[in-house]
Formats: C-alpha cells, structure tokens, sequence
C-alpha cells in the first residue's frame, strides 16, 4: 500500500505499516516506510526519510524531526541478535539535517543540526549532542551531558537554562507544527 496525500509517502514494507498518531504532523515531502510508530502531537518535519524495513523507529510524543531529516535502522546481526532499532522517546528535538541510525534518545534529549548518531548509540534524558557532531557507535551522552565534535566528546554538564531552554524548544515546535498543519491542508 503506498498513500499520498499533499507529497507524503506512507508506505508499506514486509508487512508493517506506519502508525501515526492522528495529532500528529506530517509535512509535505516526507517519507515514512515500514515499521515506523509516530506518537501524539509529534512533528516530521518537510523533506524527511523514516525507513524501518529491517527494524522499527519509534518515535515519542511531542518530538520533532526537523526539515531533512534521515532516520534508519538496523537489522539482527551476529553478536547483536536484536539488531539496532532507531527508538526516539518523547519530547525529543532533532534539529534539521540529522542522520539517526539504530540508536536510542532518551525522552527530553536534543541532537544538533547536521549532526550523525550511530548504531548502539544512545543520548540520556536532558542530554545535547551539539550541531554538527557525530557519535559513533555504541558511545553514551550521559542526562545533563554536551558533547561536540567528530567523533563527539564531552565538552560540559548543562546548566538549568540549557535544559529549560530544550523544553521551550519543544513546546515551540509542538505549536509551530500546529500553524504548519492548518497552513498545509
């Protein structure tokens, strides 16, 4: 089954279909394959891939994947039977450009435009992986954590202002992607 509605795909792939959550935005340009769970109130943003032929992608409430955003998995393999899923939790900022592939972010966590985050990566709660870096696999921003640069380091621990400023990001995106649904439709 492959659905288009205003240039967006919804396509199913082995069986599994996307599941969006009905107050969820989708933008114009997107492309959402597969196994692919998209919670409530949550944004993709124009021109973004969510491809879940060989794992799944879960993606939390209220998060937002921003313009051009590439999301993926990755299959069972040996030593890693599970394979690596791309598992988003809720209230997550992804900023425009990013490449997540078969890692986990932790609810609340942020990832910088331009930024890459590999396989068996995960990013903790409150945590910032800052533009343009790249996590390579298996490594872990712990809560409160920035790390920049490529491959990412720890730079600092995150002040309140830092974090509280993540929060208002969020809430600004779930608003935007309100104005941007009725703009689109």
């Amino acid at each position: 089954m492959t659905h288009m509605r205003h240039d967006i795909s919804i396509i199913t792939l082995n069986g599994k279909t996307p599941t969006i959550h009905e107050t969820a935005f989708i933008a114009p340009g997107c492309r959402i394959i597969g196994d692919v769970t998209i919670g409530a109130e949550a944004s993709i943003w124009y021109n973004c891939v969510i491809r879940a032929e060989v794992n799944r992608v879960v993606i939390g409430a209220r998060s937002n994947i921003q313009d051009g955003s590439i999301i993926h998995c990755d299959g069972p393999m040996p030593g890693v039977e599970d394979g690596f899923p791309t598992i988003i939790g809720d209230d997550v900022l992804v900023g425009h450009n990013v490449m997540l592939h078969g890692c986990i972010l932790h609810d609340r966590a942020f990832v910088g435009l331009s930024s890459t985050v590999m396989n068996g990566a995960v990013i903790e709660s409150d945590a910032m992986l800052a533009a343009g870096a790249m996590l390579t696999q298996g490594k872990r921003i712990e809560t409160r954590q920035l790390w920049a640069g490529s491959p990412a380091r720890f730079v600092r621990d995150l002040d309140d202002a830092a974090v509280m400023g993540m929060r208002l990001g969020v809430a600004h995106y779930v608003h935007n992607a309100k104005a941007h649904a009725a703009a689109v439709t």
